[in-house]
């Protein structure tokens, strides 16, 4: 067996992103508040911290505003301030501005900002240094140390210098045990030690099945005249139909710079759909495509986003630790948000564990952690939306658009209607068979305003060394041709936003070809793939793509 190094900390929290980085400023503040020592650690995957962080991202400052009250004057990079709203549904030629009188008010942006994700949680991170977290970017955290108890005790990180037939080079470096009286999972959506931890305590036992989007983001260079500070647009309709969920975002930063993306929720029906061809589609309308006139790209990414909202919430505790953030699921659908929640889960699962050291006996089981995160303003933001995603999904865009308006009109005014709608199918379970459908065909891309996705994943500054083991792991090598190919015509070919998966052919034998190296870790494969037969695990530390400002 690999001989291991050990290092020991009160708290190692896995993830980089506003929830693990707000919990370990929440811990360290507490601590020195009761003078105390207390030693936490912040693993991160990507090369450096927000390398891989990627969001719309207007965000509510409410949690920051709790944690750091003087950000502004700490020079957080927070500062163009919504000044506009504005919703558009559309047609395939035209628009209808839906009046922000009629918008429920839990969706107006009025003193939110348009903002960097990455850029923020660099900032976050100097704020953790400065109050003595030690910061680890670059390593992954591969597996889950177990007690002989059964309770979490830690976290190994992993392996560097694996060749891809898993031989060691000459690089070698083998991971490190890192052992914890509490451990924090924040990887984001679907990461793979929330996955396998679910699994090991049995914690979606009570939880309906979790829901998910695709999101996509371009940040653009647009000539001054088409630029606006301070506005956000977002759009739903065309180009999907009104089975697929889903829509479009334009938001104005400043520098003449805008953050466009759109999402797609992943129970879509038709294997054909290619959610990277739909967002192409979505910059030649004609009330998108003026903007893009005579405007550089600058970077692209993709990323899935949790959509479940409180039915979908797995147990967030098992013996040694807890699930913060997006690994817990806790983004507001309707208002595209989560940040903010995922920091004041952060928040409080740092509060709780410095309530449970302060015992005089050891308890593995955070139990005031759910209970906080029910009595917040986290569990009422989420439960005013809870019916949106699953009208969604059972009416279509349409229906299911003014059912949820109806419904947080009502919340709004305080009328709570009693009932829950369920989410009946995992996005997995969704696709009919490609016979049974029409075949979609996207427009070739003009290389000014559409791209293709290896000319997108160029601006994504992918570093990936091809010497190491595929990430994109088959339970079963036979079912990507049998099943996926045979009855749903390859989905995976289309559904990935990196080109990532291809079908090709020798002497008329079809195989699936994996190109590991263009992953951007979105996680779509994870969620979608029909038999579940795909299980993505972290590359070597540092691997993935690498966005400056998204």
């Amino acid at each position: 067996m690999t001989q291991r190094d050990q290092m020991q900390y009160d708290v190692v929290i896995v993830g980089a992103g506003p929830a693990g980085l707000a919990a370990a400023i929440r811990l360290k503040q507490l601590a020195q508040q009761q003078e105390r020592e207390l030693s936490v650690c912040v693993l991160e995957k990507g090369a450096e911290v927000g390398a891989q962080i990627l969001s719309g991202a207007v965000i509510d400052p409410i949690a920051l505003n709790e944690l750091i009250p003087d950000w502004k004057s700490k020079g957080a990079p927070i500062a163009t301030e919504v000044k506009q709203d504005q919703f558009l549904w559309l047609s395939e030629n035209s628009h209808y501005k839906i009046p922000a009188a009629l918008l429920p008010p839990l969706m107006n942006n009025h003193r939110n900002y348009i903002v960097s994700l990455g850029q923020v949680c660099r900032w976050l991170a100097t704020q953790a240094e400065e109050l003595g977290v030690d910061l680890f970017p670059g390593f992954s955290g591969s597996e889950i140390l177990y007690g002989e108890d059964g309770s979490v005790k830690g976290i190994i990180t992993g392996d560097m210098g694996v060749a891809r037939d898993g031989s060691h080079k000459n690089t070698f470096s083998a991971g490190i045990e890192l052992h914890a009286r509490y451990t924090l999972i924040a990887e984001g959506t679907r990461g793979s030690l929330a996955k396998s931890l679910e699994q090991k305590f049995n914690l979606r036992k009570n939880a309906e099945p979790q829901k998910y989007g695709l999101g996509f983001k371009e940040i653009w260079s647009i000539d001054p005249s088409q630029h606006s500070e301070g506005s956000v647009l977002h759009t739903q309709g065309w180009p999907l139909d009104n089975h697929t969920g889903g829509g479009g975002f334009l938001y104005h930063l400043a520098d003449n710079k805008i953050a466009l993306g759109f999402v797609v929720h992943l129970n879509y029906r038709n294997p054909y759909l290619n959610p990277f061809g739909e967002f192409q589609r979505l910059k030649t309308h004609p009330a998108i495509k003026p903007v893009l006139q005579n405007a550089k790209r600058l970077s692209y990414g993709a990323r899935a986003i949790n959509e479940g909202g409180v039915q979908s919430l797995p147990e967030l505790i098992f013996a040694g630790g807890a699930l913060i953030g997006c690994s817990a699921g806790l983004v507001n659908v309707p208002k595209i948000k989560g940040s903010h929640n995922a920091m004041k889960s952060g928040m409080l699962a740092a509060e709780t564990i410095i309530a449970a050291l302060a015992q005089d006996q050891y308890q593995p089981l955070l139990k005031a952690y759910p209970e906080k995160i029910r009595n917040s303003w986290v569990w009422k933001d989420l439960y005013a939306v809870r019916n949106v995603k699953p009208a969604l999904s059972a009416w279509g865009n349409i229906g299911g658009t003014l059912y949820g308006g109806m419904d947080m009109w009502l919340h709004s005014i305080g009328i709570t209607l009693p009932w829950t709608l369920k989410h009946k199918h995992a996005d997995h379970e969704t696709l009919i068979a490609a016979k049974d459908v029409q075949q979609i065909h996207y427009p070739a891309p003009d290389g000014k305003i559409t791209f293709d996705r290896l000319t997108s994943i160029y601006v994504a500054n992918i570093q990936h060394d091809e010497d190491q083991p595929v990430h994109l792991q088959l339970a079963d090598t036979d079912i990507p041709i049998a099943t996926n190919l045979a009855l749903y015509a390859a989905p995976e070919q289309r559904y990935c936003p990196a080109s990532v998966y291809e079908i090709i052919e020798k002497d008329n034998v079809p195989r699936l070809q994996i190109n590991a190296t263009n992953c951007i870790h979105c996680k779509a494969c994870d969620i979608k793939d029909p038999l579940q037969n795909i299980n993505w695990v972290p590359p070597q530390g540092g691997s993935g793509p690498y966005y400056e400002a998204m």
